[in-house]
């Protein structure tokens, strides 16, 4: 009986650990079923979010709460980001603050889908349309360094452009015939835009993501491949790697 005290405390972290493991999970799954959206008040006083929202929200069990404080929620829109749609004197556009949040990745895709789509162009009070279409917006270009790891972009061109290029002179790494390696494109002389822009030239944007650059895929148009997922910094690194390649020899 002396033991009965460090054993029961024993047997109570054990209890606790196990209701963690088993709580912990489902906890997480609750919150993909709930999202916060930030929207300025002149857009929630137009009715459309309180329109389209439960048409979401019925198709895919996502809960959508809407949020004053832009710093808690996981979507705003606004002024920055995606263009969704137009209307009321402005174009509106969606930032994603939560990536990764499968709720908040489901919204986008449903926004920029034909049926959200089509959803916020009908929303007509009175008979007269307020939204429509905005102008597809073009892939955002940032200004880029050659002050990246030159280790690490070639640990990165290596892992997501040898598919298609060759990258260095290992052996057995030819890429796709056709496809011009790193050293032809670094002997060109707009080689350094060529690289800054890769995913704004084809057939780069069928399937190449850039964090905080490039939109999300629609959700009814999934890339035709797997999708290159990159960040700025893995870019600004690949970029200073090219920048010390060789520049081979065309005859």
């Amino acid at each position: 009986m002396r033991h009965a005290g460090p054993i029961a405390a024993v047997l109570a972290r054990l209890v606790v650990i196990l209701a963690l493991c088993l709580v912990t999970p489902a906890a997480a799954r609750a919150d993909e079923k709930r999202v916060q959206l930030y929207a300025p008040r002149v857009l929630v006083d137009s009715g459309l979010l309180k329109y389209i929202l439960p048409r979401f929200s019925l198709k895919h069990g996502v809960r959508v709460t809407l949020v004053e404080d832009q710093t808690a929620a996981d979507m705003v829109l606004g002024e920055a980001g995606k263009a969704l749609f137009q209307g009321l004197g402005r174009v509106w556009r969606m930032q994603i603050r939560s990536r990764g949040h499968k709720g908040t990745e489901r919204l986008a895709a449903w926004l920029q889908s034909e049926v959200g789509q089509r959803a916020i162009n009908s929303f007509a009070p009175g008979g007269t349309a307020l939204f429509g279409p905005a102008e597809e917006d073009a892939p955002q270009e940032v200004a880029l360094t050659l002050d990246g790891d030159a280790k690490l972009g070639l640990k990165v061109s290596r892992s997501k452009c040898s598919r298609c290029h060759r990258v260095d002179d290992r052996r057995g790494i030819f890429g796709i015939g056709s496809t011009p390696s790193f050293a032809v494109l670094r002997s060109l002389a707009d080689w350094q835009e060529r690289f800054s822009s890769f995913y704004t030239r084809n057939p780069h944007p069928s399937f190449t993501i850039i964090e905080d650059i490039t939109p999300p895929f629609p959700e009814n148009r999934p890339p035709p491949l797997v999708p290159l997922e990159m960040t700025v910094e893995e870019l600004e690194a690949v970029l200073a790697y090219v920048a010390g390649i060789p520049p081979a020899t065309l005859r």
